[in-house]
């Protein structure tokens, strides 16, 4: 009991640690500029960790190596077309978020169609992130039950307390610079891990691959195609993954405000550019490395006959809690505490910009009402408390619906494709006006509806079929409307 309350002991000094660093960056906040970009100050690199951290998060952490457990490599696929969304980003996307000075990526949409599906668009990622936020909170909670035994209510409701707290204070600012050192923590955290898991497995790295290579765990690629029900339903093919992968980074990184707000922050086009190209080799060795902790935990429990924890998403952290030397165990599970901490505390960020950048300042300012920079700044602050109420209690019901990681995709990719493909018709074309591109949105909502709730078909098709469904509707509504305003030169 000595060495449990050593390691819990390390997770509370580093907790108070981490939370104490990011209040601390409340200082010399004037305006909205300092408290959602950051003042425009972080470095390129600091926000290339940002965005890692950001993409990974929790739900990488236990819920890869839950993946790779029960099948093999083939979410690899997936991060191929990660590199391939991040080049159409910087090549399409980029060049018109750092026209001026923007807040949120919403603001383009106005720009390009008007102030109506400004809000739709923002309206549609305020649903999007509170619910695959929520699946995040309910995933950290999964660490804290295993390690304080106390019920996954209890913890969803002390991780976002703790967590509100240095948001409140540190603003966006706090936010990439806790990511930097909690993604270098837990990523040493998880290497310790790899090998303690090996030095507990007799033959060692060896055994693990004579092992996995039978059952065809070390497969990465699956080029089988066939036009088929069970073809779609495939998540892991390479086809599903490129694609999927390739069509979801592109809407996460490139429509969703919790991504592009770290690419606004940065210095400059070129910083931001920079910065979302060097994360992606960051996130391929994160992945790998999850997935082959994932594997080398299958191989322990087949071997030692051990009852394997039920759900699999628990089966990494409750072998750190349970394996790990003491001490270093304490630090793991504290990097993990704190990396989902910092993702809440982004997410809380991202929705709090939106509400007041898209929304509250918007009606005010048109209703002739000229506020200034210090109320804003403390109606940010008390709608970032909003929203930690609204995750909490969605994390509460995201406890029955699956895997963490392939539910908080699934969740977002609903809406994703929608999101997507307005921006595509917005960036794409000239001919399509407001109410085109709100028919667009609305036609690729629903049909990603009845995919979600009435096929087979996985996740990492669905931000294609949505955005697919958005853009052509889009544009064949375009030819019944008279208004062909295009982007602004």
């Amino acid at each position: 009991m000595a060495l449990r309350y050593l390691d819990l002991g390390v997770i509370l000094v580093y907790l108070l640690g981490i939370t104490w660093f990011g209040a601390r960056f409340r200082g010399g906040q004037q305006s909205l500029r300092d408290y959602f970009l950051g003042g425009r100050n972080a470095p390129w690199w600091a926000i290339a960790f940002s965005i890692v951290s950001a993409e990974t998060s929790t739900l990488t952490i236990i819920g890869t190596p839950a993946i790779a457990f029960d099948g093999n490599f083939g979410f690899l696929q997936v991060v191929l077309g990660y590199l391939f969304a991040r080049l159409l980003i910087v090549t399409l996307f980029l060049p018109q978020y750092f026209r001026g000075e923007m807040f949120t990526a919403y603001e383009l949409m106005q720009r390009r169609f008007g102030h109506r599906i400004r809000k739709l668009t923002a309206g549609s990622f305020l649903v999007l992130r509170a619910l695959a936020e929520g699946v995040r909170v309910f995933a950290i909670s999964i660490v804290i039950s295993i390690i304080l035994g106390t019920g996954e209510m209890a913890s969803i409701a002390l991780i976002v307390a703790l967590t509100l707290f240095y948001t409140f204070e540190g603003g966006m600012t706090a936010v990439i610079w806790t990511d930097v050192i909690q993604m270098f923590l837990y990523v040493a955290g998880a290497i310790v891990s790899y090998f303690v898991i090996l030095d507990n497995i007799p033959g060692g790295w060896a055994h693990v691959v004579n092992t996995a290579g039978e059952l065809n765990k070390l497969q990465i690629f699956d080029f089988r195609f066939e036009w088929s029900a069970e073809f779609f339903a495939r998540p892991y093919s390479f086809w599903g993954g490129v694609i999927g992968g390739l069509f979801l980074t592109t809407a996460s990184h490139g429509t969703e405000q919790l991504m592009v707000q770290r690419l606004l922050s940065a210095r400059s086009q070129h910083e931001s550019r920079m910065a979302l190209l060097a994360s992606w080799f960051v996130i391929l060795f994160q992945f790998t490395l999850f997935l082959m902790i994932g594997t080398t935990l299958f191989v322990y429990y087949r071997d030692t006959g051990l009852a394997e924890p039920v759900p699999h998403d628990r089966i990494y952290p409750q072998f750190i809690w349970s394996k790990l030397p003491v001490g270093v165990a304490g630090l793991v599970v504290a990097a993990i505490l704190a990396a989902a901490m910092s993702n809440l505390s982004a997410a809380l960020n991202a929705l709090a910009s939106t509400t007041v950048m898209d929304f509250y300042r918007p009606i005010s300012e048109a209703r002739g009402r000229r506020l200034d920079e210090r109320h804003y700044l403390k109606l940010a602050r008390w709608t970032t408390v909003f929203w930690g109420l609204v995750l909490l209690v969605i994390g509460f019901f995201a406890r029955h619906w699956g895997k963490v990681l392939e539910a908080g995709l699934g969740i977002a990719s609903v809406v994703y494709g929608s999101l997507l493909g307005v921006f595509l018709l917005g960036l794409l074309t000239k001919r399509v006006n407001e109410p085109a591109a709100m028919t667009g949105m609305l036609a690729g909502l629903l049909t990603m509806l009845y995919v979600k709730l009435e096929t087979s078909v996985a996740f990492t098709w669905y931000v294609l079929i949505g955005s697919a469904v958005t853009f052509a509707a889009g544009y064949l509504a375009s030819f019944v409307t008279a208004d062909r305003k295009g982007i602004e030169a």
